[in-house]
């Protein structure tokens, strides 16, 4: 009887899901929508039926979810609290305008302030990322609704506690001092927290770079709530004409991988083994050159040592050291210029020596200098723009009426992830990738295994991952049907199989790079949804992440500069430039 129960509640969920993509995908298709309109009010009883847990008590008519709000403040612009109307946009030149790009804490995108009460957003990740910030704009309105009903008394009027907090704002505003905890006790009310929980949500906003004071946040919110339901002033999201028309076209993965082939090209490297490596911008640089850059005046025992000390807010100048260090020894950096914000590295394994490379790196070196492989380190993607890029980066370089395919030797994909049997930190090894939603699978013939990380002190798992739509709308009850379902899911992530799918239709289908080539996987776990405290909305993985980042990178490297144990090319296949 409970396992019928449970199959159902997770049936509803996948079921308020698709609600909430089909509202999307009508509303993008419109121009326009007003949040607390029809159509606002059909996703916000969606996305409250779904109850994600990375929003937390989103239900609760009273309680603010504090959490849930600095997840989501992190990854919106600073001060859209503050507008009335948001606008999400494509790059349509206002990088060459007078305006101020403002860039949030967790989310590499630009956005741009009008005016007093309008802010554009640039969306160029692919539909994942609209969908990503219309998510967490409904849970903001969501939110401002229950500020608006914890201010106002049965007859509109505006509550004590309301007053005082807007004196408190005024002097925020003037930059003069108050009363920290006296701020807290007004503001506890209109959240419907305790005196305890306000504070300590206050303290950790303050700590956030790039994010308003939570004072600055639930009065702005309530107060263009009140606004709209006293004096029906609405609130808009619209979507711009060249977004509608450019989204799903592949116009920045393509100017992005045309960059990257450029640079092969002029360097007279298309020819050469390319080693594909989908990972932060840090991690192989770090583990290149760290050690050698930083020799001097630093002794570090291992990588992992090095790595730690360079995470740590205040090394920006050894950062610097290392990047410096590893420009003059064989790397080259390439910036977006396309809005991607990808950032790639390139590196040239030939200007490497073992005098360089720590002692956790073991290379071939009679390899190296035979095959001179290069190596491409991409920033982690974006969901569905995962497969824009990887796509238009497999296909032929253009050169004139020349068409030159590249020789990928192989694609090491290392991302984080949500966890669904383990905790933060631990490492999964995917076998095959699932699409949630569809009946899209796809199995990876995965170079690497569970036995390549254990003995490290980290707990390892092998299985299924599902690629989900979105982080922000996974409840328990999906995720422990895929764990406990006959798919035995281990995790869940944003990018493998649009990934996969790129892969497959270059290797397989078009025939553009060799079918041959060495594919690798493996996550660390950023959180554990089905763990209360364990979301994404807890906070980041901080140092605990750097063992199993590094651990994972190492790995990597370590085979990409050894002589493959199978072959990467086959006289028999045939690459096509057409």
């Amino acid at each position: 009887m409970t396992k019928e129960i449970h199959r159902s509640r997770a049936q509803e969920s996948r079921a308020a899901i698709q609600q909430l993509y089909i509202s999307m995908r009508h509303l993008f298709i419109r121009g326009s929508y007003k949040p607390l309109g029809v159509s606002g009010e059909a996703m916000i009883e969606a996305l409250q039926n779904l109850s994600p847990e990375i929003y937390g008590d989103i239900n609760d008519p009273e309680k603010v979810e504090l959490d849930g709000l600095l997840y989501i403040f992190q990854r919106l612009p600073q001060g859209i609290e503050e507008c009335r109307y948001v606008r999400l946009i494509t790059k349509e030149g206002f990088e060459n305008s007078e305006f101020d790009p403002i860039v949030p804490a967790k989310r590499r995108r630009n956005c741009y302030r009008i005016d007093e009460e309008q802010m554009f957003v640039e969306m160029t990740n692919g539909r994942g990322d609209i969908y990503d910030i219309l998510t967490h704009l409904t849970f903001m309105y969501i939110e401002s609704e229950k500020i608006r009903r914890n201010a106002l008394d049965q007859k509109n009027r505006k509550r004590r506690d309301w007053l005082n907090l807007e004196k408190i704002i005024q002097l925020e505003d003037a930059g003069r001092e108050f009363d920290k905890e006296v701020a807290a006790t007004y503001l506890s009310t209109i959240l419907g927290r305790t005196f305890a929980e306000t504070l300590e949500a206050v303290n950790r906003f303050e700590e956030t770079p790039k994010v308003n004071s939570l004072f600055h946040i639930a009065y702005w919110l309530g107060k263009l709530s009140i606004e709209e339901e006293v004096e029906k002033n609405d609130r808009e999201i619209s979507f711009s004409a060249a977004l509608r028309e450019r989204i799903g076209h592949h116009v920045y993965g393509e100017l992005w991988a045309n960059q990257i082939k450029q640079l092969l090209h002029r360097k007279n490297w298309l020819h050469r083994p390319l080693h594909i490596i989908s990972s932060n911008p840090h991690s192989v640089m770090n583990s290149l050159f760290a050690q050698a850059a930083l020799r001097e005046t630093h002794e570090f025992e291992s990588v992992e040592a090095a790595a730690r000390e360079l995470s740590h807010p205040e090394n920006e100048e050894l950062r610097h050291l290392v990047e410096a260090f590893a420009t003059e020894h064989g790397m080259y950096q390439l910036t977006d210029t396309s809005g991607t914000n990808l950032l790639v590295q390139i590196f040239d394994t030939t200007r490497l020596s073992e005098k360089i490379l720590p002692k956790e790196i073991s290379w071939d070196f009679d390899y190296i200098r035979s095959e001179k492989p290069i190596l491409l380190v991409m920033d982690y993607a974006f969901g569905e723009q995962a497969f824009e890029v990887m796509d238009e980066l497999l296909k032929p370089h253009v050169n004139g009426e020349e068409r030159i395919p590249l020789n990928v030797a192989s694609i090491s994909i290392m991302g984080k992830a949500g966890i669904l049997c383990g905790e933060k930190g631990d490492i999964m090894v995917p076998t095959a990738h699932v699409f949630e939603g569809t009946a899209d699978n796809y199995p990876i013939d995965n170079d690497f295994k569970k036995e390549d990380f254990e003995g490290h002190g980290l707990k390892v798992f092998q299985g299924t991952m599902i690629t989900v739509l979105g982080t922000s709308l996974q409840n328990k009850d999906i995720l422990r049907y895929f764990l406990k379902s006959s798919w035995r899911a281990i995790g869940l992530e944003m990018e493998g199989a649009h990934y996969q799918k790129a892969i497959q239709a270059a290797s397989r289908i078009r025939n553009s790079v060799n079918p041959n080539l060495v594919l690798r996987y493996a996550y660390y776990a950023s959180d554990n949804p089905l763990l209360t405290g364990h979301t994404l909305a807890s906070g980041s993985l901080g140092e605990e992440g750097v063992k199993p980042t590094y651990l994972i990178t190492l790995k990597i490297l370590n085979r990409v500069g050894q002589q493959p144990a199978r072959p990467v090319s086959d006289e028999k296949v045939v690459l096509r430039a057409d």
